[in-house]
Formats: structure tokens, sequence, C-alpha cells
């Protein structure tokens, strides 16, 4: 989805910046916590947490620069922009996570043969409700971002935060229950648990940033829309061979349309430059091309790409 009418590219992008600064700044805070904390408590569950930030952090730094690598303007050796940087950044997250909950598992894995106490249970109960508070803030601001701008990476970030507020609670209630019920091995099968969340989260972010890169179709509702908008003017009818791909905060449009043949060159093009001003107007980051085809004398065009599913 793109951003509503009225938001401004550069608004968005300032809003896209600041958001991936906010989530560098937060896990930088949970990372200290967190490792400060559980080299004095020994937890499994924390280690695994931990050891997740760290990888949230460097993720959130990948995010923040490819996010402004995708913002600069087309030049001449990228003249479609940069914006699959944000796809890449999303595909680097989901590797991290990868490798975050292979780490975390191995680990687990260990101590749930090998069950260890908790130490400063106190001290780990409370980082990991600190670490949940400030995840959750963090998720209700990037979400307020995405309802205005169109950031496949600032997606997977949240994704990828989402489950940490999951993966905390587990974490919260694993060391809760080896400390004061003796369960020891709770803590370890937390870690485990954080592991399997982590690996779910990392498949939903590859999807998404897959499908960016492999220039995958905008929504069903998006294409109508757009259709729909060509069609108000009566002067252009049979809106057809449209593609669509999104790139980064940005996406391409093209399609065909049917003109009287009568028209002069200043009419048509007169239409066609009022038509993509309504695609504008609701889908502001877009890069529009319409080809006028005469009404009635068009010919089959378009190459491979002639008989693609309409």
């Amino acid at each position: 989805m793109q951003a509503p009418a009225g938001l401004d590219p550069k608004t968005a992008a300032a809003l896209t910046r600041r958001i991936t600064l906010l989530s560098v700044a937060t896990a930088t805070v949970l990372v200290v916590i967190k490792a400060g904390v559980w080299l004095i408590s020994g937890s499994v569950a924390l280690l695994a947490s931990a050891a997740d930030s760290g990888l949230d952090l460097i993720a959130s730094l990948v995010t923040f620069y490819a996010v402004r690598y995708a913002q600069a303007p087309p030049d001449a050796e990228h003249r479609f922009g940069h914006g699959k940087a944000e796809a890449f950044a999303s595909l680097t997250q989901a590797g991290l996570v990868f490798a975050s909950a292979a780490l975390i598992g191995q680990e687990a894995i260990v101590h749930i043969l090998h069950p260890t106490p908790v130490a400063n249970e106190g001290w780990a109960v409370a980082v990991m409700a600190v670490s949940t508070a400030l995840t959750a803030l963090l998720i209700v601001a990037q979400g307020r971002v995405l309802k205005q701008t169109n950031s496949v990476a600032v997606s997977g970030d949240r994704a990828h935060y989402m489950t940490d507020v999951a993966s905390n609670i587990i974490a919260l209630a694993g060391i809760g229950a080896a400390a004061w019920l003796g369960w020891l091995s709770l803590d370890a099968f937390a870690g485990l648990a954080v592991a399997a969340l982590l690996l779910w989260a990392a498949i939903g972010v590859f999807r998404e940033a897959s499908g960016q890169l492999l220039d995958h179709e905008l929504p069903d509702a998006d294409r109508v829309r757009i259709v729909e908008l060509v069609a108000q003017d009566p002067r252009l009818t049979d809106v057809h061979q449209l593609r669509t791909r999104a790139s980064g905060p940005y996406v391409h449009m093209q399609m065909h349309v049917d003109l009287d043949p009568d028209l002069t060159l200043e009419a048509a093009h007169r239409v066609i430059v009022e038509a993509e001003g309504r695609i504008l107007a609701q889908f502001p980051h877009a890069d529009i091309l319409i080809h006028a085809d005469p009404r009635g004398r068009a010919e089959p065009h378009g190459g491979a790409f002639a008989e693609q599913a309409q």
C-alpha cells in the first residue's frame, strides 16, 4: 500500500529516517542492559534475548543506512532509483535472525540437557520487563510511520521487533519459573521457544523482501484503484497491459490505454498528463508511464510481455 494522499515524498522520507534512528537507539539500550544483567544472572533465556537484541542492533543499523540510500534520487547508473536497497536490508535482517535462532537453539539444547540455576533472578526479570516495554513502544511508533509510508525495510524491522515482544514474554516466564519454582529446564525451554519464534519471523521478512526483489505486482486492490483513476476520464478506455512493481518507498507502473485516434497529439498528451495527476494524488511515490493506443486500431506489441496475464 502506498502513502496516503497529501503526504509528500520528502515528509515520508523524513519519517522513515527518524523511525530507523529510534530503532537503532532502542536496540543499543536493550543490548547494554541485557548483556549486563546476563553476566550476573547466567540465564539462558536472557542470553538468548541479549543475542537477539545484538542482531537487532546490526539489522537496525543496516536498515538505518539502507533507507537513506534507497531515498537517493535516480542517477545515470540507476535510472529507476535506489529503492530496492530496502529489500536488500530486509534480506540481511532475515539472515541475521536465522543465525540468531540457530545459536540460541543450540545453547538452549545444551542447557536442557545440563540445566543450571538462574542467579540474581530479580535483575533478570526487571530487565526483561523493561525490554518488553521499550520494544512495545518502538512497535507502536513504527506502526504509525508505516501507515504513512511504504518502507519494506521498516516493515521487516517492525515484524522482527513484534516477535521480540513475544520472545521477551516467553523469556520472562522461563526465568520466573526457573528462579522461583525451581523448574530449571524451563529457562532453557523458553530459550528454545524464542529460537522458534525467530525462525518464523525470519521466514516472513524473507518472503516480503524477496517479493519486492522479484518485482511482485502490487496488491489487487491497488491495481484496481489505478485502473479506476485512469478511467475517470471517459476519453480513456480499455486500460490494458498494466504492470506494477514496488521499489522500496516507490512504485513503478506502466499501462496502455485507448484514445480517440482523431485527437491531436497535444490534446492526447493533455489527457494522459491529467490521468497521471489523478494517480499521483493517491500514489505520490509513483513513477508512471502511460502508452496511448488509437482506439480500434491498436496492434499487439510488447515483445516477450505482450501475452502476459492481465
